[in-house]
């Protein structure tokens, strides 16, 4: 006979590589990069500088299915945002100076300054946007914990593992997830969840993530994720 008075078991597994992805929903946070409109719309900054935009939009209804099964295991949110100062303040000239030489952070934009917050084109897009309750951090580095409160507010929930997703890839992604392995989270990057402007790059991220036995997290498709027990 079953102890009634024991509480029930807490912790998932979900099939990923390099190994199966064990984890207790009530220490785990979603955490969504950088689904802005210009990196993802037509007519952004992304597309301006000649990249196919779609190879992102197409993740956003997979995006938006994570989000929707994160708020009903009642995973605490957060949403990121690659933002600056209006003037420019929290922007090192070498980031500045290494973007095309006709649009630079700051600069005129299709969707208004380029990666200055509150312009039109740092929204993240409607179909994935925050919904109250959930945290939104302007980032001014690739990196989700780099100069941003994203450590404090984990530590206070008691938050120990991290599903990620967003764009880019390679990019911020990647580096977020590095930043919050070095922070000794245990991280999940759901593979359709996440896209780059240069699919090889997604998919070596993919193989650099899951090396020698998940040297910085797990990898696996959101269907795993949903079917975990």
């Amino acid at each position: 006979m079953s102890d009634l008075s024991l509480p029930p078991p807490a912790m998932l597994t979900a099939a990923a590589l390099p190994a199966p992805f064990v984890f207790d929903p009530r220490e785990t946070a979603l955490v969504v990069i950088d689904m802005q409109r210009d990196f993802i719309e037509p007519g952004g900054f992304g597309s301006s500088l000649g990249n196919d935009v779609t190879l992102l939009s197409d993740i956003v209804p997979t995006v938006a299915a994570l989000l929707a099964h994160a708020r009903a295991a009642g995973w605490f949110v957060v949403h990121t945002r690659e933002s600056h100062a209006p003037d420019l303040s929290d922007c090192p000239p070498a980031k500045r100076e290494r973007g095309a030489p006709s649009l630079r952070i700051g600069d005129p934009g299709p969707m208004g300054r380029i990666l200055i917050r509150d312009e039109p084109g740092t929204a993240i897009v409607a179909a994935v946007e925050p919904v109250a309750g959930e945290l939104v951090i302007d980032k001014p580095g690739k990196g989700a914990f780099y100069a941003t409160g994203l450590a404090s507010a984990l530590r206070e929930r008691g938050i120990r593992y991290l599903v990620f997703a967003g764009v880019t890839t390679e990019v911020c992604v990647q580096t977020s997830m590095r930043e919050a392995n070095d922070r000794g989270y245990d991280c999940l990057l759901v593979e359709d969840a996440t896209a780059s402007y240069f699919p090889e790059f997604r998919d070596a991220t993919f193989a650099m993530i899951r090396s020698q036995g998940g040297i910085v997290g797990w990898t696996t498709p959101l269907a795993a994720l949903v079917a975990a027990t």
